[in-house]
């Protein structure tokens, strides 16, 4: 199985097949618009076999898949309290492995924006986790976390960590988080603001079996987004 995730800052009908020399079995992609209600009847046929959620049609979370596999979407809640965390997409694969698509957003939160999103995701849903893949952008690093917030980015890792899940890059290069030697997210396509901020964490039985992870170089992508693909093939 080979899954890619990529924020394709907009416009993804006009991307997709910059992806196909990777064959991958499923994207995860932030930003792109709504397959049902585009004109581009290119796009539409790409996405004979996806899932989609937005609130803007230009600019949602979609998981494209080839048409062999069977994706279906998950009941799950998204309900914080009284507060809905939007742009987390669970579902089923081939009926058998759950992956969930993630797009942290702001979410007009003053205090719980982005990784505190994901943090409230995990809190909503923390019996589903087990043996789940969860990817995406998520918007954080370790290098941001505050010291007064329980909910940063180690924290998350920590939750993951304790339901036997862990990012694949980290674990296949030795890497710690907050050291990343490989980049994801070039602020305004600048390359003295690079951060890594996508991430695929997998269940310790799919970590034993990742050959490869993939960042390509961002000279070559530049012109399409201000992240790169992060490619997983396990």
């Amino acid at each position: 199985m080979k899954i890619i995730t990529w924020n394709c800052n907009g416009a993804f009908r006009n991307k997709y097949s910059s992806l196909d020399c990777f064959n991958a079995d499923v994207l995860v992609i932030q930003e792109c618009e709504n397959p049902f209600i585009s004109n581009d009847v290119s796009y539409k046929h790409f996405a004979k076999n996806h899932i989609w959620i937005g609130n803007n049609k230009h600019k949602g979370l979609g998981i494209f898949a080839k048409e062999e596999i069977k994706i279906k979407s998950l009941d799950w809640s998204n309900i914080y309290e009284t507060h809905p965390v939007n742009y987390f997409l669970p579902v089923q694969i081939n009926h058998t492995q759950t992956l969930i698509a993630v797009w942290a957003h702001h979410n007009n939160s003053p205090t719980f924006g982005y990784i505190g999103q994901l943090w409230k995701y995990l809190q909503i849903n923390a019996d589903k986790l087990k043996n789940s893949i969860i990817i995406g952008d998520f918007n954080s690093n370790k290098i941001w976390d505050c010291w007064d917030r329980w909910w940063n980015h180690s924290e998350v890792v920590n939750i993951l960590k304790n339901n036997g899940i862990e990012s694949a890059y980290h674990k296949l290069y030795n890497e710690n988080h907050g050291e990343e030697v490989q980049k994801t997210f070039f602020l305004h396509r600048n390359h003295l603001k690079a951060y890594h901020i996508d991430y695929c964490f997998l269940p310790t039985s799919l970590l034993q079996e990742t050959t490869k992870i993939e960042i390509p170089n961002f000279e070559n992508w530049k012109s399409l987004s201000d992240h790169l693909p992060l490619i997983i093939e396990y």
